[in-house]
């Protein structure tokens, strides 16, 4: 069905449910009843003509305690929608259990998830529930906002096909029916008693390899294997409008609060088009080796939830902010347990459609054994509106400094690090594969973990540089990944000519850069110049073959590969930096020199504050200018990624201009007749 997107008015619509909507519709006032409502008849009734984005409804945020009042703006309108916020103090065990609050309960309303006490009344803890995120109190006993103790902070807001809060009152009896507004059938239920102590039981789709897990139960503050008892949800399946409880969920006179997760199947309303998926709820059944089973989402997740059932197992929370790097370790942290922030070896493997498991442990993947999931997917779905949104680049003085923070304004994905006053060399860094792994730009090298600044990637708003002690001052260009604009894919090869690599652009990627991570071997650069490819390591020219690329394109959501080692080599780990244009914000282009002045117009408004050249029919270095070094009416500061020089100011070279960007009648990137490539961002 093709929905019809509504703005902040409504008009009469025969089709439409009774009752009358327009006085929410026209102030942008939408309860959960009425989204559901016009959902049925194919309208999304969302203030700005959009339905819901993932960075609507989840966030995972990283913050520090102040002790003193403090706002978490996460996006998330919890104050109007309503919705849960999970937090778990990550640097210690003592004082650290999981502490969740709910609309339905009010603020300061505390449940811990690895205890089975009642709901606690604290003042000046979360204090309120905003429409942009929620407020934290000053310190208390077991606070959220300790100063100095770093936190997580889990939020999920209420939306149809994603998540709800319900509060019910217990009748003793084996089938007390409760309703909801998951608008669907759900995928994962956690319900706790508030008045009394009680355990967390739990409904999960997947449950007994998805037999009949309605007659089925696990505890979310404890370890327990699965357990069948039908006075825990009475046998009934949930719908997509009730579930229904036995008698240990309702005790006659009791307190409740139910979390209901959905699980969507290609029925998902989300993203600019309303056909995405965000949230998955399902099992699997493991091999008890390295190369474990491969868990296909149909996303990538940025958070993801794991239990063995059948046995004994923890329940274990990973994000994408904390840290689950392919090919590193993965951070955890248990939801019945008040332990700290811990790394395991490797676990899984992120992938663009889902995670393959790659340990033999017998607590995610032994032989034989069941284990359930609930995964949430990487955003954002939509394209960006601002370059400010998914770019930044800024300049770091040079001194002593450990944990030196350079802000961003985003959570970063991807950034290049270079000591640009003295020969060093180009680091690349991503989230993707971790911030102890670096790459050179300028080198063959594999992978390596021994640079002299591990990046830190676990802040919402920028990068910290772990160790730094030089006296030379580092340029850090930032890049957000976003429909559109910039996308990182890890993968391994297969020496198969036709191979596909899925990827998450959206678009056909215009430029790539490939590295094989595992040995040493040259950067592989797709570009728009042609069917063959450059070299990033180097200067030298474009070379035309079909061969790295099957001579195949790439398309919105694959890019192809031939069988060799410099992209496909037989179990070797690569990673793909994915470059496109997007109108007002990035260019990838080319252009011819002409000796003389010439602007290149990239559709901006107010110049470009990163610019990347390449000469492609002759020798040429990768030329890199910014604004945060200087891109001037005067001599240009100049550095080239491919080596490892020092900034060096030549002649005027490039020039503002509020398009793009201005070359002057200078040989070295304007040779009259000369072929060049050129990535912008404004």
């Amino acid at each position: 069905m093709t929905k019809r997107y509504l703005g902040n008015i409504i008009t009469q619509n025969p089709t439409a449910p009774a009752g009358n909507l327009q006085g929410s519709a026209a102030k942008g006032v939408w309860s959960l009843e009425e989204q559901l409502a016009y959902q049925k008849v194919g309208l999304w009734p969302v203030p700005g003509n959009a339905p819901p984005d993932i960075t609507d409804v989840f966030s995972t945020y990283l913050y520090e305690g102040t002790s003193a009042s403090k706002t978490i703006t996460n996006g998330l309108d919890l104050g109007g929608e309503g919705g849960l916020v999970w937090i778990k103090k990550r640097n210690e065990s003592n004082n650290s259990d999981h502490m969740l609050y709910d609309t339905e309960r009010g603020p300061n309303e505390r449940l811990f998830s690895n205890d089975n006490g009642k709901s606690y009344t604290r003042t000046d803890q979360l204090n309120s529930f905003d429409s942009d995120g929620f407020t934290l109190g000053a310190d208390s006993p077991a606070s959220p906002n300790t100063s100095g103790k770093e936190y997580v902070s889990w939020s999920f807001r209420k939306a149809p096909k994603f998540f709800d809060v319900v509060t019910y009152t217990g009748t003793g009896n084996e089938n007390n029916t409760i309703n909801h507004n998951l608008g669907s059938v759900p995928g994962m239920i956690i319900v706790k008693r508030t008045d009394s102590t009680s355990e967390w039981l739990v409904y999960h789709r997947g449950v007994n390899g998805g037999t009949n897990p309605e007659q089925y139960n696990l505890r979310l503050q404890g370890t327990d294997a699965q357990d069948q008892n039908s006075s825990y949800f009475s046998n009934t399946a949930p719908t997509s409008t009730t579930f229904t409880v036995g008698s240990l969920n309702s005790a006659s006179g009791g307190s409740y609060v139910a979390y209901l997760f959905a699980h969507n199947d290609g029925d998902g309303d989300f993203g600019p088009d309303s056909d995405q998926d965000i949230i998955k709820c399902g099992s699997y059944t493991g091999n008890g080796s390295t190369d474990g089973p491969e868990i296909d989402l149909g996303f990538e997740p940025q958070w993801i939830m794991l239990k063995e059932t059948n046995n004994t197992g923890g329940w274990f929370i990973f994000d994408a902010m904390r840290g689950m790097p392919v090919g590193g370790g993965d951070t955890y942290l248990y939801a019945n347990a008040s332990d700290a922030d811990a790394t395991f070896s490797e676990r899984f493997k992120v992938t663009p459609t889902g995670f393959k498991l790659a340990t033999s442990s017998g607590s995610f993947n032994g032989s034989g054994d069941t284990y359930i999931y609930m995964a949430i997917r990487r955003g954002p779905l939509a394209q960006p509106e601002s370059a400010t949104e998914v770019f930044a680049v800024q300049a770091q003085a040079g001194g002593y400094q450990v944990n030196r923070f350079a802000s961003s304004g985003f959570p970063v994905d991807f950034v290049l690090d270079k000591e640009y006053d003295d020969p060093s060399n180009w680091l690349a860094y991503d989230r993707l594969r971790g911030g102890k792994a670096d790459l050179k730009t300028n080198l063959t090298n594999a992978e390596s973990t021994n640079s002299p600044a591990p990046i830190g990637f676990d802040y919402n708003d920028g990068i910290t540089e772990g160790f730094y002690n030089s006296a030379n001052n580092v340029i850090l260009p930032m890049w957000k990944r976003a429909p559109g604009f910039f996308d990182v894919v890890a993968y391994t090869g297969n020496a198969t000519a036709g191979r596909t690599v899925s990827h998450n652009l959206g678009v056909a990627p215009e430029m790539m850069w490939i590295k094989k991570r595992s040995g040493s071997y040259e950067w592989i650069v797709y570009s728009p110049a042609g069917d063959g490819y450059l070299r990033l390591n180097t200067d030298e020219v474009y070379a035309t073959s079909n061969v790295l690329w099957n001579a195949t394109s790439p398309t919105a959501t694959e890019f192809t590969l031939g069988g060799f080692t410099h992209v496909n080599g037989s179990g070797e780990d690569y990673i793909a930096y994915l470059f496109a244009s997007l109108p007002g914000i990035s260019k990838v282009g080319s252009y011819t020199g002409t000796g003389a002045t010439l602007n290149i117009d990239c559709g901006f408004t107010s110049g470009a504050r990163f610019v990347l050249l390449k000469r492609t029919d002759s020798i040429g270095e990768w030329r890199v200018f910014d604004t945060a070094r200087g891109i001037v009416a005067g001599n240009d500061p100049l550095l080239n990624l491919n080596s490892t020089n020092a900034e060096e100011a030549f002649d005027d070279l490039i020039d503002p201009y509020s398009a793009g960007f201005t070359l002057t009648s200078s040989g070295m990137v304007n040779v009259s007749g000369g072929s060049y490539i050129f990535y912008a961002i404004a």
